[in-house]
């Protein structure tokens, strides 16, 4: 089994946790990502595309259930991550699903968008309507 090249991130009211199982790929976000997280989460989320390619991942998750908030340019990193994926040729393409917590609306809005901008590699979970 690959070892996973993603280090932990704890930061002050944010943590990063990344998981490699042998075949399922995951980042699970914790607390809030504001300013102080934007360079983080550019530099873990180009991390885990180098990852996800290195490794053949097919499918990779992002958790954000316990993710309390995130301001709009962490959000922005998402988007610059997602062109990227979707700039791969179609054998290259890994699909990515965020897994998010339905109570928290925020959650629903912003990966709604998210999936509108990559459909093609975008899976919601809880599938919005």
């Amino acid at each position: 089994m690959s070892e996973l090249r993603i280090q932990p991130v704890s930061l002050h009211g944010f943590s990063i946790e990344p998981s490699f199982d042998g075949s399922r790929l995951a980042v699970k976000l914790i607390g809030t990502a504001d300013m102080r997280a934007q360079r983080t989460i550019a530099s873990v989320l180009r991390e885990l595309h180098t990852e996800a390619m290195r490794l053949g991942a097919r499918k990779v998750s992002v958790d954000y259930r316990d993710l309390e908030f995130m301001n709009s340019s962490c959000f922005k990193e998402f988007i610059t991550w997602l062109g990227d994926v979707r700039a791969l040729p179609p054998n290259d393409k890994y699909l990515i699903r965020f897994l998010s917590d339905p109570r928290k609306h925020w959650q629903a809005r912003s990966l709604s968008a998210l999936s509108c901008f990559a459909v093609d590699v975008v899976e919601l979970d809880p599938p919005q309507s």
